[in-house]
């Protein structure tokens, strides 16, 4: 108990004697001060006391798919900061090969009584995967908001970049540059941003009057290598245009392109999705299709806070507007061999 306290009280920078009072349920404490003590406990590990166990900490669990793409890490950066300024504290949860699962770390954060959750691009975006995971914090009633497209009948709050105005805006893009051989290179079967992506491709290519054949589509891994192999097969097709779901995805593109001598992009032009760090560092810098990040961060953080408030807000999907960052990956097209 004396090394609780110890902790407890230099994580906050109180006495012992003020921690005693909060655990002890003391008057003479500030509530400040109060939520800042039940939170140290939750961040050191430290089970509350019973009597002060059903309350909620000011914890935000943020739960991120992987960090190896640097869009997951942006939009936590974002989300955690825009929390550290209404006085939660984010806890990351990252999920790695092997380790803990999404449903193991939704059950971690319940015990840990936090006052909310935001999901970055999960299993919610699969219409394949398990889902009960988040049937027991809508159970819970624990304040949920889930980032990018989900599936439908998860009833929370959906903050989502336009999967259809980004796929028109690179797909324009190719076609003003006279591209007509145009690949795309997408997530999974049941991935949600990739069956709007793909709807929305085939619309705009009957539009534009162009043909998107099935063998113009190409389903990968979210990773480079997932984008080269894909990128790979579309070369056979004779494709002068990739666009891809990701700027991973399209970097393993590039690298397709130059594993097969030709070059990007004075054979192929590539096509990002994201704007993550450093895509205008790449050889050659990368034409992307970026995010709001910072407004969709601000959006999601609005939306929890109401919810944690008891206020209602909407559960109605906010799509944010894309943007085309034109650069160097990007060339008029010219006829290949």
């Amino acid at each position: 108990m004396t090394r609780r306290l110890a902790e407890v009280a230099k994580k906050v920078g109180v006495s012992e004697a003020t921690v005693s009072r909060v655990l002890n349920e003391k008057p003479g404490v500030s509530e400040a001060t109060r939520a800042a003590v039940l939170t140290a406990l939750d961040v050191l590990g430290y089970e509350r006391p019973t009597q002060l166990r059903g309350e909620r900490a000011r914890l935000i669990g943020l739960v991120l798919p992987e960090l190896g793409n640097p869009i997951f890490p942006a939009f936590a950066e974002a989300v955690g900061g825009a929390l550290a300024g209404q006085g939660f504290t984010p806890v990351l949860c990252t999920q790695t090969a092997g380790g803990v699962s999404e449903a193991d770390y939704v059950d971690l954060l319940l015990e840990q009584h936090v006052s909310g959750v935001v999901f970055f691009g999960g299993l919610y975006a699969q219409g394949d995967a398990p889902h009960d995971h988040y049937q027991r914090l809508a159970e819970r009633s624990l304040p949920t908001v889930l980032l990018n497209a989900a599936i439908e009948h998860l009833d929370f709050p959906r903050v989502s970049c336009d999967d259809a105005v980004a796929v028109e805006q690179a797909f324009g893009h190719l076609r003003q540059l006279g591209h007509t051989k145009i690949g795309l290179v997408l997530g999974p079967l049941d991935h949600m941003p990739s069956q709007r992506k793909l709807a929305a491709a085939r619309a705009v290519v009957a539009k534009l009057g162009l043909e998107l054949p099935d063998e113009h589509v190409e389903r990968a891994l979210f990773s480079l290598e997932g984008g080269q192999a894909a990128t790979t097969r579309l070369l056979r097709q004779g494709v002068t245009g990739v666009v891809c779901a990701s700027d991973p995805l399209a970097l393993g593109a590039v690298r397709a392109v130059r594993r097969a001598g030709l070059s990007v992009p004075d054979d192929v032009s590539v096509v990002g999705y994201d704007d993550s760090s450093f895509m205008m560092c790449t050889d050659p810098p990368l034409t992307t299709v970026r995010q709001p990040i910072e407004a969709m961060g601000r959006a999601v953080v609005d939306l929890l806070v109401g919810e944690i408030a008891g206020v209602r807000v909407t559960h109605d999907e906010l799509l944010f507007e894309p943007e085309l960052v034109v650069r160097g990956s990007t060339a008029p097209a010219r006829e290949r061999g």
